[in-house]
């Protein structure tokens, strides 16, 4: 099983979000889980006093409730960098938490009338305070995919910003009237130039990504050997791989792909057809 298809540990529970009381009874639970949240930044095992309205509920495990706190400490880290270190529980939690922290600090103000906006419901919702409308957490859909061509290599790209010998599969946002496999396509073609059959593209999983509030929606495509060219702004660099040059690439050091914590990795070593050593991901 596809670690982006297991089941959800957390009982989100719509209940305990809309009645105030017990929320309060949630976090008075000498047991209750803590995260702590900044910008991106996480911390699994936050010291000191918090009070319940700067908090976000997340959920509960076996009766546990797990709450995140909207606060830096002195332990916070960005959660890219240390969500391999974290358990199951742990990184599910840090991964709410930032996306519901990302879109608290991007809508402080009402899209319908620019008055200021308060959070409510566990901080499910933000409420304007002049026309009482509420306002839910919105998620963007993103598609990424990892292209095969008749001759089984792989298409991976090198984004701008990134160093030499970063590469990654690509990825882009939906755009309104698209379907996903459509996305694909038109991603594909614009950052790579090359050309995949929409009924080659096959959904493998989807994966929370709060960076700022994407999820993401994993493909593997299918097409026909052909020259890439990448479009030179967003994508600086493009190649195909065999699994032979992948792995050889790799153990020189001239390549490196996502980590762990992202499916682009998944993607990558399912094509590959064993365990990627950790030393092969940036």
């Amino acid at each position: 099983m596809w670690p982006t298809a297991e089941p959800d540990l957390f009982v989100r529970d719509d209940e305990s979000r809309n009645d105030p009381q017990l929320l309060l009874e949630m976090w008075n639970n000498p047991d209750r889980r803590l995260i702590a949240v900044y910008k991106g930044h996480v911390d699994v095992h936050p010291a000191g006093r918090f009070h319940v309205n700067d908090s976000l509920v997340l959920g509960t495990v076996d009766g546990v409730p797990w709450f995140a706190v909207r606060t830096r400490t002195d332990n916070t880290q960005e959660l890219r960098a240390v969500a391999d270190d974290l358990d199951a529980l742990e990184r599910s939690a840090a991964l709410t938490a930032v996306a519901l922290d990302n879109w608290h600090r991007a809508h402080t103000h009402c899209p319908l009338c620019g008055s200021t906006t308060e959070a409510a419901r566990g901080g499910w919702v933000r409420r304007c305070l002049a026309d009482g409308s509420e306002h839910f957490p919105r998620t963007d859909p993103a598609v990424i995919v990892l292209v095969v061509d008749d001759q089984q290599r792989a298409l991976l790209g090198r984004r701008s910003i990134w160093p030499e010998g970063w590469y990654s599969t690509l990825a882009g946002f939906v755009e309104p009237g698209e379907t996903f496999e459509q996305a694909v396509v038109r991603e594909v073609l614009e950052e790579a130039d090359v050309q995949v059959p929409v009924d080659r593209v096959e959904y493998r999983a989807t994966q929370p990504w709060p960076f700022p509030c994407s999820i993401m929606i994993a493909f593997t495509a299918h097409t026909h050997a052909q020259t890439s060219v990448p479009d030179g702004q967003e994508i600086a660099e493009t190649i195909w791989v065999s699994r032979e040059e992948f792995q050889e690439a790799a153990l020189a050091g001239r390549l490196r792909i996502p980590p762990r914590i992202s499916v682009a990795h998944r993607l990558i070593a399912d094509w590959f057809g064993e365990p990627i050593p950790h030393t092969w991901s940036r």
